[in-house]
């Protein structure tokens, strides 16, 4: 092959965006003909499927991209396969020498993307890879003795003070015609034939209704917040009921925008004076710094127990009816139900929400902690390989920075608290939007015939739980 036949490819992942992509920004400065390429890979070893929420985002935020690079000059192909031999047949289809994409931290993607940075470097080819998706990376962030972080506070401590944020790069203003080996562009799947849509039935509406997926969709976003609520964000984000979130997390989890982008702005946008509460904004992102830190150092976290000792755990087998209950919104408490009505219309539920849900399902119904992981896995738009294990461990107690065991939401005093005139109980829980602001949070009191009685009652149900953890105590003191 001579020189002037040498063609690029960039490799999208989760970064499926223009602006801040440094392996499009190299490519694109490069000037050889590219191809930007995504892969559907549902096959290679240890990688896991998208959950039914994340197929309906990757679907509307690739074609969105597939817009934006044509807007460019470009295109985006798309392909289904094991990554590392469709990434290879590719290669050989456009003659490229060059290879670009932006670090993964899952371990089964690590996996893929050594195997073929090593085949690349076998056949004398050049496979590049960037920092685009965290903040710090995890192997420039230790304790003093040399390890991974366990405990939060420390690890964004040391994040803060020892790593200069990088600015985020601009996007490219045009790139370089598609590679077209003899004049022929290589072919792609058409993105229908993927069937990423649910169908018979579509219960998509409600998403539709709430999202925009996309990197526009990100930017308004991200300018919505930073209008509003993020100088009162310590306390709007709270109150189920109102917009007091940024809603960034399924932009940041597609990488339809850069963390590097969202600090960029904050910094600007609050340029002169650092309200506390973006502070506290900021510390949120930390946050989902160190979940991606803990599965980099622990590659089976979302089946495994990080604290090893919960390995002994008494979980109790959940009937089918319970956990229906739970997954649907009918365990009789509502805060819980509309919690988890939120997440089934909209893809998403509000965090403190989400703690309440995810507790009433570990504790008072001392459920194994992978059952909910996987079910908000499939029903989450946002939901991560590192973040949704991580939280789901912090709220069980077994995992890293966890939740002390004898933290058991009460779903009843936390609706008082936060959504004391009901607003959020009755936006998702209608059948109880007659009750006044007090009889709400109690409706078994009321008596609300098309409302089910609890599901377990709460003193009792903390009892057993604190009992199921006292157990576990004494018998690592044994």
């Amino acid at each position: 092959m001579s020189s002037s036949d040498v063609t690029s490819l960039v490799w999208l992942r989760d970064d499926l965006r223009l602006d801040d992509n440094p392996a499009l920004s190299e490519a694109a400065a490069l000037g050889l003909p590219l191809t930007v390429v995504y892969i559907l890979d549902e096959e290679s070893e240890g990688v896991r499927a998208l959950g039914g929420a994340a197929r309906w985002w990757l679907h509307h935020s690739l074609a969105a991209l597939s817009g934006s690079l044509e807007a460019k000059g470009s295109r985006l192909l798309l392909r289904r396969g094991p990554a590392a031999d469709t990434i290879r047949e590719l290669a050989s289809e456009t003659g490229a020498g060059y290879f670009f994409w932006n670090r993964r931290y899952g371990l089964p993607e690590r996996t893929v993307d050594a195997a073929v940075k090593a085949w690349a470097a076998d056949n004398g080819l050049e496979a590049s890879s960037y920092q685009a998706n965290l903040l710090f990376e995890p192997w420039t962030v230790r304790t003093g003795a040399g390890g991974p972080y366990k405990v939060f506070t420390p690890f964004w401590r040391t994040c803060l003070a020892g790593h200069e944020v990088r600015d985020p790069l601009e996007p490219p203003r045009s790139l370089p015609s598609p590679a077209a080996p003899k004049g022929r562009l290589p072919q792609g799947d058409d993105l229908d034939s993927w069937q990423l849509l649910p169908a018979s039935p579509d219960w998509s509406g409600g998403l539709a209704d709430t999202w925009e997926p996309g990197e526009d969709g990100a930017l308004h976003r991200l300018e919505d917040f930073l209008a509003g609520p993020a100088e009162d964000y310590g306390t709007g984000r709270n109150i189920p009921g109102a917009e007091g979130t940024s809603r960034l997390s399924p932009h940041l989890r597609f990488g339809e925008m850069s963390p590097f982008r969202v600090w960029r702005e904050i910094r600007r946008r609050f340029s002169h004076k650092m309200p506390a509460d973006v502070g506290i904004f900021r510390s949120e992102l930390g946050w989902r710094e160190f979940c991606w830190h803990l599965l980099y150092a622990n590659p089976h976290l979302a089946t495994r127990n990080y604290r090893a000792e919960f390995d002994r755990f008494e979980w109790q087998s959940l009937g089918k009816e319970e956990l229906q209950a739970w997954q649907q919104g009918r365990t009789g408490y509502p805060l819980v139900d509309a919690g988890m009505r939120q997440l089934w219309q909209t893809g998403w539920m509000h965090n403190r929400v989400r703690m309440a849900a995810a507790s009433f399902l570990v504790k008072n119904l001392l459920a194994d902690w992978r059952i909910g992981e996987e079910w908000f896995w499939d029903t989450l738009v946002d939901a991560d390989a590192a973040s949704n294990p991580a939280n789901w461990q912090w709220v069980a107690g077994s995992g890293a920075d966890a939740s002390p065991y004898y933290r058991i939401f009460n779903p009843v005093t936390q609706s008082r608290k936060f959504d004391a005139a009901g607003a959020y109980l009755r936006e998702f829980v209608p059948e109880l939007a007659s009750l006044d602001a007090k009889a709400i949070h109690e409706p078994w009191k009321a008596g609300v015939p098309e409302y089910p009685a609890p599901l377990v009652e709460l003193p009792e149900s903390r009892e057993r739980a604190l009992e199921a953890y006292q157990r576990l105590k004494d018998s690592q003191a044994g």
